[in-house]
């Protein structure tokens, strides 16, 4: 148990936010089949990307690191090569998800496994599509829990598939898959998603057609290393954003947020709850600063085509809705329970310890405003959003607040804890 710090009375300060997970994560798999070498800056030394990092060398591909930039020297789309033994992914489900579509046409065999929660999260539905292209791969003893195995195939071949459910990470395994297989290969999204995967692979020069939901490419391309800057993760700005709109007396400046329309559904969200936020945005165009201060919230609704665009900010969104007038119903959001954990329940169960007011539903949760949190004994069931969305409610209570397995914000944010306490000391 790790005691949290609580009854904070204001928020002062500036910081800049981390690299952005998803952008990691690609710029490294998408530098491995390139030809050329691809140089990244900003990226997330998180354990999520870093787990990233030693899978694709495990693949062969060559990756520098110094600190301040990383270089992979691109093997190209067949340069990959067999692993000597289990790729582990550790609590990564992008990394597994969008591996198992860029290994599903590669002629030899690999097996992708990960720690103790993601080895219960569900590989169906990057099963049932790459399963249809031709690949070979399979769950743990004939389930479609991990660890996951995918068998050599000569050749993929294109598909038409309506998503079931709004993913990136599914589409982005299909758009993997289908720069391998014979053919056009054409996703139709049930809700436009995050788009990271579309843009970066027009970034290396691929081509890519995108038409609102229907999203088409042809196999037997060749890519280009790139320069890749990456922005900020709204992600994991989240979580201070909520911070200085709901702890008194706050003010805080984050810097370099990355902002893309496919993931910047909490910012509707806090102008819709009346939160006062300012929005400057950078020469670069992708990134900006945003400015927060303590405001008065009321209640929303949120569901629909925004649940993809805020999906991971869910946790945090509806601690601010404890601290709003009214009551916030979040609907559709049914992806949550197969996170890395079901982040429904974990939010409804650990908040209402603190003394929230939040109903579960099959598909999201009603959060009563108004709630005066006090001190607990909280889990984080090894969920870094989770934790993090924790640490930010134990700022508003009185009493003390202890966590068990508060290390999983390491996924995605090493230094999270650290710039709590220094913005609550300024």
């Amino acid at each position: 148990m790790r005691p949290l710090i609580h009854h904070a009375k204001q928020l002062k300060g500036t910081l800049t936010i981390p690299g952005d997970k998803s952008i990691s994560h690609r710029s490294i798999m998408l530098g491995a089949i390139a030809e050329g070498k691809t140089r990244i800056t900003g990226f997330l030394r998180a354990e999520d990307c870093l787990s990233t990092i030693q899978v694709m060398r495990q693949l062969g591909a060559t990756i520098h690191d110094d600190g301040e930039k990383i270089v992979v020297e691109g093997k190209g789309m067949n340069g990959l090569t067999a692993p000597s033994e289990l790729l582990d992914v550790g609590n990564s489900g992008t990394t597994i998800r969008l591996l198992a579509g860029l290994l599903a046409g590669q002629p030899f065999k690999s097996v992708l496994a990960g720690d103790q929660y993601l080895n219960k999260r569900p590989m169906q539905r990057v099963i049932t599509p790459l399963s249809q292209m031709g690949a070979k791969l399979h769950g743990h003893e004939g389930t479609e829990l991990p660890p996951l195995t995918i068998e050599p195939v000569d050749h993929l071949q294109a598909i038409r598939y309506e998503m079931p459910v709004a993913s990136a990470q599914v589409k982005s395994a299909i758009i993997l898959a289908g720069l391998q297989a014979e053919g056009e290969t054409v996703v139709i999204e049930k809700e436009r998603s995050r788009n990271h995967t579309e843009e970066m692979l027009q970034q290396f020069g691929g081509q890519i057609d995108v038409n609102g939901k229907e999203i088409r490419l042809k196999g037997g391309q060749t890519l280009k290393g790139q320069t890749i800057e990456v922005p900020g993760d709204i992600s994991s700005a989240a979580f201070f954003l909520v911070a200085g709109l709901i702890v008194p007396n706050s003010d805080l400046l984050l810097k370099n947020v990355g902002i893309n329309e496919t993931r910047s559904g909490i910012i509707d969200v806090i102008k819709d709850m009346g939160g006062n936020i300012t929005i400057s945005m950078r020469p670069n165009g992708i990134s900006a600063d945003i400015r927060v201060q303590t405001s008065q919230l009321k209640a929303t609704t949120i569901n629909g085509e925004m649940i993809p665009r805020l999906i991971d900010e869910i946790p945090i969104i509806a601690l601010l809705a404890t601290q709003a007038e009214g009551d916030t119903v979040i609907e559709d959001a049914e992806e949550l329970k197969v996170k890395e954990t079901d982040r429904i329940h974990a939010v409804a169960s650990q908040l209402n310890k603190m003394n929230a007011h939040i109903n579960e539903t099959e598909d999201g949760m009603i959060i009563h405003g108004g709630s005066s949190l006090q001190g607990a004994e909280v889990d984080s069931f090894g969920d870094h959003r989770i934790g993090m969305m924790l640490q930010v409610a134990a700022l508003l209570t009185q009493s003390e607040v202890h966590m068990k397995d508060a290390d999983c914000v390491n996924i995605s944010y090493p230094t999270f804890f650290d710039e709590i306490a220094r913005l609550v000391q300024a």
